[in-house]
């Protein structure tokens, strides 16, 4: 089987299964740099093929050795009936504690706003805890503001879930809404060429934050990071923070146990002063 056929046999069992976008992008990818490397059709690919590769990438982060493995592991297996990476050892995930913003920096990030629409993105990705992902695909019917909620429909591992919105928001976002109504567009937000990408949110997000001379590295994640800290700070139960992030697993949420504790380490003692 020809590489060009394989590549494109995955995307078609990927597109099948519904998966996003970005993992078939990040699929493909892996495959075909793999196959390049190694300058093999498909069905000769070796166990030691796959340990030379991963010798070539030993150098990055575990999290996108694990991706690599995944993709290889899905495309080879329901493709060609084989798995090379069976014996392969797969390393352990890094639990990094991410940069996470004090309510002050979160009040002068959305006071340096340039205009209301960026202010209620921030403040949405903020009040809400949504990925970057779940803001940008969200529509205009799936927000209730007299009822104070609206629905993430189809969000990570394609679950949906019902966030709260707060009552400060009402009249920005429904004015949004009554905007996005007029110029028949479904998504809450969008630009001159439709729906807005991820990455415009992540430059939109990295402009005022420079702007609001906020020093740390501050991208989309770390509005929701900071959610998930500061409603843990505020002894709301570690659980109820699991649903509000749409998090499968509790022990993900149990990072921010882990945040907490660094945001505690600072705190100094007033023997200290003594």
């Amino acid at each position: 089987m020809k590489i060009e056929e394989f590549l494109e046999k995955i995307e078609t069992e990927l597109k099948i299964s519904k998966a996003s976008p970005h993992t078939i992008k990040n699929y493909v990818r892996a495959n075909k740099e793999f196959l390049d490397f190694i300058q093999k059709l498909p069905e000769d690919v070796s166990y030691e093929d796959l340990k030379k590769y991963l010798a070539k990438i030993s150098h990055k982060a575990s999290m996108s050795i694990i991706l690599f493995l995944s993709a290889i592991r899905y495309s080879f297996s329901n493709i060609l009936g084989k798995d090379p990476t069976l014996r392969i050892k797969r390393p352990k995930r890094e639990k990094r504690i991410p940069p996470v913003l004090t309510k002050d920096e979160v009040k002068k990030l959305l006071n340096s706003a340039e205009n209301k629409k960026s202010k209620l993105m921030l403040s949405l990705i903020y009040a809400c805890g949504f990925r970057v992902s779940e803001l940008v695909n969200l529509k205009v019917n799936d927000l209730a503001p007299a009822e104070g909620i609206g629905y993430v429909k189809q969000g990570k591992g394609k679950k949906d879930r019902v966030f709260n919105l707060p009552l400060n928001l009402n009249k920005l976002l429904i004015k949004q809404m009554e905007n996005q109504k007029k110029s028949n567009q479904e998504f809450l937000f969008s630009g001159p060429k439709g729906k807005l990408s991820e990455r415009n949110i992540q430059k939109i997000i990295k402009k005022v934050a420079e702007k609001a001379g906020i020093k740390k590295e501050v991208h989309p994640h770390t509005l929701r990071h900071s959610f998930a800290t500061h409603l843990l700070e505020n002894n709301v139960d570690i659980r109820k923070i699991q649903e509000l992030l749409g998090h499968s697993s509790i022990s993900t949420t149990e990072l921010y146990t882990h945040i907490s504790r660094e945001q505690l380490k600072k705190v100094r003692s007033p023997f200290e002063t003594l």
